[in-house]
């Protein structure tokens, strides 16, 4: 029974219609589908807003979504095809809404076009899945898609290893220069080939993105061919044309790396299984999960997470039968209870108090097993907890890290015992990105550009000076360090705006006090704004700026990140002015993900929850409702 369990923990580690399309092709095909459903059977009605119906990808796209509805008979598919016009596609989503859908999937055309169509959806109570790339704010019920920057470095990777080592050029053909996709695939790529030897890369764009014309690139290389030891192609059709001209001009010695790994006949995954290709790195469209998560939000599933954010895999010949036969695999629940070892951080603020009676409250809910140890902000401490875990032999691992550092060798024990590992709330650095399964909190990054956005948007004009206080929470962890990024990133818009001072509050209301009396020690006060990492810390600040007679809210502008029902109060009194949530109600996502793998589900690389923005103005809308 113990080594089936470990078998299995290691497999779980490893890895009538209405139909408006304009293809005839699958207008038959999905009126067909519609046709065998009985109309008084139809539960739901789902409305998808396609970019376009020409690329392979969306053709993949628009097959899975298909797919995946057919085994729910109660459910209708609605399609259009905006043929990359946004205006069209603006068009095609109010006749969607005009035939009564119950949810609809968009994969936006132009983002910044396509953003206020969708809020103004998501605003009508009609639940939104946007598909692919994100739309600004948080305007929507789930997004969906890939990391391409993370596809780019598995890439690279795969370049390395058939490097082996040893110096050389590749070959990097690219997408077109407007394609966030392929600018984030480059850049991933090249984060991993520039830290490693002399390796030269030549940068080529396709702008089509399709075979022939890379075909027809590669093949006017000509002998500049020799020196090339890997091309990168960012998707495997270009792959497929670098496969044909290097083949016509002799240069057998070239590897090739693609992006997209589909599992039809001349798709990538049977390219490695020909030898066309040496390896592909799938690149999921997300439309089986669509669907999916679309009937978990119209059933009012508890734990649907805010975005998804889908995991790619390397495809060799060695993987490649095992990669699709998983494909096909029908998760299973779980009949047995599942133990987890739940590694908190500590009991540092309100917001961790709740955070972790949200997890143990959704543990009881999901009638999982806790066993629940603080490490009281201690890293030795969660370091033990953990190896407690692996000798109970625990179902999952989950560990809210103290700081994102020095994990390497305790996840390592965990993987050669066959736990799979989960990260609450804050995320870890580690050397194999495969250390642990998935990342379930907040987009700290996000958060940080959110309160510059909020304070660049109180300035009379971008150009207008303010000197601005940053009290940083736990030194190294990772909600410090991104919050720090997202703030710093918007700020550059506005030359005018300076961080002038920063000190590290600990993420307590004690230190938010003491950062603001060491200043005042040595300095006149003149700052303008403050931007807090978390609630803590600025309702200890306001507190020891108020008994200098300095006025928060008012003498200077003070922004927190989290939305604690305290914080939601000193909205109301006008002593904070903005609050960026970051919800510590963790809890159901977490012990979702948990449900799911134990079934036999492949979790996303990372599940982001909701989040807002609150404001003197819309505080008193929402303080009855906080529930921490």
């Amino acid at each position: 029974m113990k080594e089936s369990l470990v078998r299995h923990r290691r497999r779980i580690w490893k890895g009538g219609g209405i139909c408006l399309l304009t293809v005839a092709l699958l207008f038959s095909m999905f009126s067909a589908c519609a046709a065998r459903q009985e109309p008084d059977k139809i539960d739901y009605v789902i409305g998808v807003s396609q970019a376009n119906m020409r690329e392979p990808w969306r053709l993949v796209l628009t097959r899975e979504i298909q797919d995946e509805a057919a085994k729910y008979p109660n459910v209708r598919l609605v399609f259009t095809d905006a043929t990359d016009d946004s205006a069209k596609q603006m068009t095609d989503i109010q006749r969607l809404l005009d035939y009564g859908i119950d949810l609809m999937i968009v994969s936006p055309c132009d983002v910044k076009k396509i953003t206020p169509v969708v809020s103004n959806v998501y605003n009508q109570s009609i639940p939104v899945i946007v598909l692919d790339r994100v739309v600004e704010g948080f305007d929507y019920s789930l997004f969906i898609g890939p990391d391409n920057k993370t596809i780019g470095k598995q890439a690279g990777e795969a370049a390395l290893r058939m490097m082996n080592g040893k110096s050389g050029s590749v070959l990097e053909l690219c997408g077109s220069s407007a394609s966030q996709a392929s600018i984030d695939r480059s850049e991933g790529f090249s984060s991993v080939i520039s830290g490693e030897g002399d390796i030269q890369v030549e940068h080529v764009a396709v702008v089509s993105e399709s075979r022939d014309s890379a075909e027809d690139i590669v093949k006017a290389f000509g002998t500049r061919l020799r020196g090339i030891d890997v091309i990168f192609a960012h998707n495997d059709y270009m792959a497929l044309g670098a496969y044909n001209a290097v083949k016509q001009l002799g240069y057998d010695h070239i590897r090739i790396v693609g992006v997209d790994g589909f599992t039809g006949e001349d798709d990538g995954v049977n390219l490695v299984r020909r030898g066309m290709i040496d390896e592909t790195i799938t690149c999921p469209t997300g439309g089986r999960e669509a669907v999916q998560y679309a009937l978990e939000i119209l059933n009012n599933v508890s734990g649907v997470p805010k975005q998804v954010i889908l995991r790619s895999h390397n495809i060799t010949k060695e993987n490649a039968d095992d990669y699709e036969a998983s494909l096909n695999q029908v998760p299973e629940a779980t009949k047995r209870a599942i133990t987890v070892g739940y590694a908190q951080v500590g009991t540092e603020s309100a917001w961790r108090l709740a955070n972790t009676e949200s997890i143990k409250k959704a543990a009881r809910d999901f009638g999982v097993s806790l066993l629940y140890e603080d490490a009281d902000q201690d890293q030795g401490r969660q370091i033990e907890a953990i190896r407690r875990f692996i000798k109970m032999d625990v179902d999952v691992i989950v560990i809210s890290p103290v700081v994102d550092s020095g994990w390497d060798e305790v996840l390592a024990e965990a993987r050669d015992a066959g736990i799979p590992v989960l990260l609450s709330d804050r995320r870890v650095t580690t050397k194999d990105d495969n250390m642990y399964m998935t990342f379930i909190g907040a987009d700290f990054i996000e958060e940080g550009r959110r309160a510059m956005r909020w304070l660049g948007g109180t300035l009379e004009t971008p150009q207008s000076s303010l000197r601005i206080m940053e009290l940083e929470g736990t030194l190294g962890a990772s909600p410090t360090e991104d919050r720090s990024q997202g703030f710093r990133e918007v700020l550059k818009e506005y030359p005018g705006c300076n961080i002038v001072y920063f000190g590290c509050g600990d993420y307590t209301y004690e230190g938010g006090r003491k950062v603001i009396e060491e200043y005042l020690a040595k300095h006149e006060w003149d700052i303008d704004a403050i931007f807090s990492h978390n609630d803590d810390m600025a309702l200890g600040a306001a507190d020891a700026l108020e008994e200098h007679g300095i006025q928060p809210g008012k003498d200077v502008k003070l922004i927190s990140v989290d939305g604690a029902r305290t914080a939601f109060q000193a909205l109301v009194d006008g002593r904070l002015n903005c609050v960026v949530e970051c919800s510590p109600l963790l809890g159901p996502q977490l012990m979702k993900a948990i449900t799911d793998l134990m079934a036999g589900k492949e979790l996303p690389l990372r599940i982001i929850t909701d989040e807002k923005v609150f404001t003197e103005e819309n505080a008193k809308d929402y303080i009855r409702s906080r529930k921490y």
